[in-house]
């Protein structure tokens, strides 16, 4: 039998090395985060397909939507409104008054993509469908 002697004892040679365990908690943790489900919110958009590469012009006298970087982030023919509710209520006023105004938004390349998402979200709540966007040319 192999025997210890009592005369020579260092402790650390007798703990256990934790080292392996944590690698093999570590891999199931990161195995179990990458294969757990995520639910992610998505907005169906549907765009016109068009054959032509020509762009539209916008009619005259649209229902003109601005959206902008900053505080106050919307805009409705020119005018700020510093709240969301003030800005749909103008905006169903101007399309009930205008049913065959088209509605051309116009966004700003800083603007939050989550503002312009709820903007897209109002408008088809509500059945707006005669919908631009205003895009600069990259030329």
């Amino acid at each position: 039998m192999i025997s210890v002697s009592h005369t020579y004892r260092n402790d650390d040679e007798l703990k256990p090395d934790l080292t392996p365990l944590l690698d093999i908690i570590f891999i199931v943790m990161v195995f179990l985060l990458l294969t757990a489900s995520v639910k992610l919110k998505a907005l169906d958009v549907e765009l016109p397909k068009t054959e032509t590469q020509i762009l539209q012009t916008a009619e005259a006298d649209p229902i003109t939507i601005n959206l902008v970087a900053k505080e106050p982030y919307w805009a409705l023919q020119g005018q700020s409104f510093k709240t969301w509710d003030s800005f749909t209520i103008a905006l169903l006023k101007q399309v009930k008054d205008g049913p065959t105004q088209p509605v051309v938004i116009g966004a700003d390349k800083n603007a939050s993509v989550e503002q312009m998402l709820k903007l897209l979200a109002f408008l088809q709540q509500h059945e707006i469908k005669a919908t631009q966007l205003l895009m600069e040319d990259n030329a």
